[in-house]
């Protein structure tokens, strides 16, 4: 959930100390300042920076929030992949091991080890903790409904953009279900390439791969 300051050893100090049991006794850590206090290193003022990085983290989006689950093989570009498939965290929940599987780049061994961690009421009911003490993210369409000359292509980004990030490029592509990667290779559909593109750019001419500027870039992802 990326807290500032809740590290390691702090969240070892809450554990041993019986405060926190699941992850949703976190945001519960507001009620308790006496018991924060009391800890190592945990004076007045990294107690009230803690409690607020707390709260802001209750914003956060679909795909972190799986990510933080900590289910078995699924990091963060599958945790994308499943936010932007399914469009909401209850379409998720409802999922089963085949319809899992048709999410791209699950296989079944990623499928089964969700179904498992959904089949647990344990997990299931520290999620719904989660949301009740306010964990909220925006949802959307799921990418079924959306079509997009983007979706299940594969990018690579080179260079330096005129107007955009390389992150602000990656978001574009992947709410449109394209995929970012680092190395260009035959599976490659598109190369983004920017200022002072090196290899990768050579690469991609070497095999062939479509090449596109900023302004062509733009118009693919308005098309």
């Amino acid at each position: 959930m990326d807290i500032e300051g809740l590290g390691e050893k702090l969240v070892e100090q809450l554990v041993d100390c019986n405060i926190v049991r699941t992850p949703a006794d976190l945001y519960g850590l507001k009620e308790k300042p006496k018991m924060l206090a009391g800890l190592e290193r945990m004076a007045k003022k990294s107690t009230d920076n803690l409690l607020a990085a707390i709260e802001s983290s209750k914003q956060t989006t679909l795909a972190r929030f799986i990510y933080a689950l900590g289910v078995r093989n699924v990091g963060e570009v599958t945790a994308k992949d499943l936010a932007r498939h399914y469009g909401s965290l209850d379409a998720l929940l409802a999922a089963d091991q085949d319809r899992l599987q048709q999410v791209p780049e699950v296989g079944p061994v990623v499928a089964a080890s969700i179904a498992r961690f959904f089949a647990e009421p344990h997990n299931v009911e520290v999620v719904e903790h989660l949301r009740a003490a306010g964990v909220t993210w925006p949802e959307g369409e799921p990418s079924a409904a959306v079509t997009s000359p983007l979706a299940g292509k594969t990018f690579v980004l080179t260079g330096t953009l005129p107007t955009l990030t390389r992150e602000e490029a990656k978001e574009l592509i992947e709410a449109r279900g394209g995929k970012v990667v680092g190395s260009v290779s035959k599976k490659t559909d598109y190369v983004v390439a920017g200022a002072e593109a090196g290899s990768k750019l050579t690469k991609a001419l070497e095999l062939g791969v479509t090449m596109l500027d900023e302004t062509e870039f733009r118009e693919l992802l308005a098309s």
